[in-house]
């Protein structure tokens, strides 16, 4: 065998033999309910009201999210930077997840393309002019 390669393999063994294994990561700890939180395309990040659990509702309201009542849902709004949305988020993620409440993040599933029939519906639609007609006469 040539001397570098046997140099190579001997320090391969010795740090094989000095240094132990690494621990292995434990699983996420079980849970008996969930929180799915929704990235949409405008940018908010929201749960339905439906879905969040009592327990988790006023730990979304500390993390600064709001109930808008006509979306039926909990929002964190978009006004907020990415950064600062990003650390609300993580901070309502461990905060739940302390409570054994779970929280699972998602894209918004995207719009369908307009079908056949609803481009046909929409050509049809009369045009409406903003700008006041004449009354005038010569």
């Amino acid at each position: 065998m040539l001397p570098r390669y046997r140099a190579a393999l001997d320090a391969v063994r010795h740090n094989a033999f000095s240094q132990p294994e690494p621990p292995h990561r434990q699983p996420a700890p079980e849970v008996a309910q969930t929180l799915t939180l929704v990235w949409y395309p405008d940018g908010v990040v929201g749960a339905p009201y439906d879905s969040v659990p009592e327990e988790a509702r006023m730990t979304l309201f500390g993390c600064n999210f709001q109930y808008r009542p006509n979306e039926f849902a909990f929002v964190l709004p978009a006004s907020y930077s990415s950064k600062e949305r990003a650390l609300l988020v993580q901070l309502a993620a461990q905060r739940l997840t302390l409570q054994g409440i779970g929280v699972n993040f998602r894209r918004a599933a995207p719009l369908p393309p307009p079908t056949a029939a609803s481009a046909a519906a929409s050509k049809m639609l009369p045009m409406v002019s903003s700008s006041p007609k004449s009354t005038s006469r010569r």
